[in-house]
């Protein structure tokens, strides 16, 4: 009998449900069907406890695109992590108790029911960020951990919140809550996506193994934010400049940090930080559809990046500095050509499926007429991300190989080319096929013939400028290269927050510990203590005494 591991169970598992609900997802969307499943867990005299679901076209749609993903990370991950081992075993329930999680997530119309899938990828994604056990992965998985758990706080406001208007279930409620639930939902949301002011956390979640990473920043825990202001989307409560403001701030910025980094993996996930401002920021102009579009696009091409920088580091002794690499494409000429497809895809090249994304919300954008800068903030986050993409090839690709002298790198065969293949397919052509599939085309929009092709202008300058940039040295300050390879020291202005926080209960302290303590259980002891002593005193003292104080009470009580 041949053995066959869980992990070839569970690709064949996911796989095939994501194209069953694929189609399930298009037959719904033609149809316009919308359907509800309400679940009775608990029934007590008047009291009952439901687990309600919902199955559109948008979370059919959402949920094949997980499974899809998921089911080529799983794929990889027999490679990667190995199999046939209880520790392999262990990281495969672990990957899938986190897919069952945003699952929960994604078909929840209800508020109570969202809140066991959102927490439930939070706590795993602490047990996956910590998985190699070292103090790297320990302090990443705290600082992942507890962003996300800040996050929890608004999701919580608003749950209590809702109680007033009746019902947990926001899909009827969206054009009556107050702007003020909206802002706590936003918030929460701000957090699991990363965007300013708690973006140090993606970053640092790169401690995991690369198959996490995949899932992590390709369709799971960062678009779970974006999906929730999807159900959510109201156009009175959404039009805000300031939400818009920071959602920019947060593309322009990664984009910027990511042009200073030198490790692999977290130049990705700058990248993945600048694509959701980009989806955050189209949603707060009110493009709900083409931000759906492309969280659908954006997961395919950067799964894919991020399968096949996992190849590069496999193959490289566990090495992630692009400063090492070089020359990769002569070792390993196919798995270059999937990772240079899934840049250009990034970048927004013609007729790759980031292009159809990307081009159509930048479009809308000079079409709606907004501000020069957020028009100008918009077109230069595109040639930036250009210009990471293609300073990140000229490092890895065409300059000289800096790592050992000996070379033990091949293009095999193995489950690990099989999956970016598959991915590699889907990168291409998701975005036309998604665009004629779903009618996402059927905008009529005319610009000047310079606005139409600014944007292709901007991506061949900042591809220009990316290679001009990799010729020069450092000519800055060594200042300027900590500020952005720090994130714009981020993570150090919350310990400003905490220091005057601090100190403003130290000096309240004093007041604070004696009410405290004189009113609170310290005092109570205290008192209950002094009169059992004069008791005691009074009862082992002169019989005269206790005899006295019994004629006193007799009287009294006559």
């Amino acid at each position: 009998m041949v053995k066959i591991s869980f992990y070839i169970y569970w690709f064949f598992f996911m796989f095939f449900m994501s194209m069953l609900i694929f189609i399930t997802s298009l037959y719904y969307l033609y149809n316009d069907y919308v359907i509800m499943f309400e679940w009775m867990i608990f029934s007590c005299n008047s009291f009952c406890l439901y687990y309600l679901m919902i199955f559109d076209w948008i979370s059919l749609m959402f949920c094949s695109t997980v499974m899809f993903i998921s089911s080529m990370v799983i794929l990889y991950s027999i490679n990667y992590i190995g199999d046939f081992s209880y520790s392999s075993n262990r990281f495969l329930f672990i990957v899938l108790l986190f897919i069952f999680s945003m699952v929960l997530m994604i078909i929840s119309p209800n508020l109570i029911s969202i809140m066991l899938g959102w927490d439930g990828l939070g706590l795993v994604s602490y047990c996956l960020v910590i998985y190699y056990s070292s103090n790297k992965s320990y302090l990443a998985g705290l600082i992942t951990c507890l962003t996300n758990r800040l996050g929890d706080i608004g999701l919580l406001i608003s749950v209590c919140w809702m109680m007033s208007f009746g019902s947990w279930h926001f899909l009827y409620y969206n054009y009556m809550f107050p702007s003020y639930l909206f802002f706590m939902i936003v918030i929460s949301c701000f957090t699991k996506s990363a965007q300013i002011p708690f973006s140090c956390w993606l970053p640092a979640a790169m401690a995991a193994p690369t198959p996490v990473s995949s899932l992590v920043h390709s369709s799971t825990l960062v678009t779970a934010g974006v999906y929730l202001l999807i159900r959510f989307f109201s156009c009175l409560s959404f039009s805000n400049l300031y939400f818009l403001f920071l959602s920019m701030m947060t593309m322009f910025f990664s984009s910027i940090c990511a042009s200073y980094e030198f490790d692999l993996k977290k130049i990705i996930a700058l990248s993945t930080l600048s694509q959701l401002g980009l989806m955050m920021s189209s949603l707060f102009l009110g493009m709900v559809d083409l931000a759906f579009f492309h969280l659908l696009t954006h997961a395919m091409f950067k799964s894919l990046l991020f399968l096949c920088s996992g190849i590069f580091i496999f193959y490289m002794n566990d090495n992630q500095d692009i400063r090492m690499m070089g020359s990769i494409s002569v070792f390993m000429p196919i798995t270059c050509s999937c990772f240079n497809i899934s840049s250009l895809t990034l970048c927004g090249i013609p007729f790759l499926s980031g292009f159809y994304s990307k081009d159509f919300i930048i479009e809308n954008l000079s079409f709606n007429g907004m501000n020069l800068f957020i028009f100008f903030i918009f077109y230069i986050s595109l040639g930036l991300t250009a210009f990471y993409s293609s300073r990140l090839f000229f490092y890895s690709m065409i300059m000289n190989y800096n790592f050992l002298n000996f070379n033990f790198m091949k293009d095999d065969f193995i489950f690990m080319k099989l999956s970016i293949f598959v991915l590699t397919f889907f990168s291409i052509f998701s975005g036309c096929m998604l665009m004629w599939m779903m009618n996402f085309d059927l905008m009529f929009i005319i610009l000047p013939f310079k606005l139409k092709l600014l944007s292709l202008i901007f991506v061949f300058f900042g591809l220009w400028l990316g290679l001009e940039i990799f010729k020069f040295k450092y000519f800055f300050n060594l200042k300027y290269y900590i500020f952005h390879g720090y994130m714009w020291f981020m993570f150090s202005y919350s310990y400003f927050l905490y220091n005057f926080c601090y100190k403003y209960c130290v000096y309240n302290s004093f007041y604070t510990s004696s009410w405290g303590e004189f009113y609170g259980g310290y005092g109570l002891s205290i008192y209950i203590l002094k009169i059992s002593s004069f008791f005691q005193f009074y009862s082992m003292n002169n019989f005269k005494i206790f005899l006295l104080s019994f004629m006193i009470w007799f009287i009294y009580m006559i």
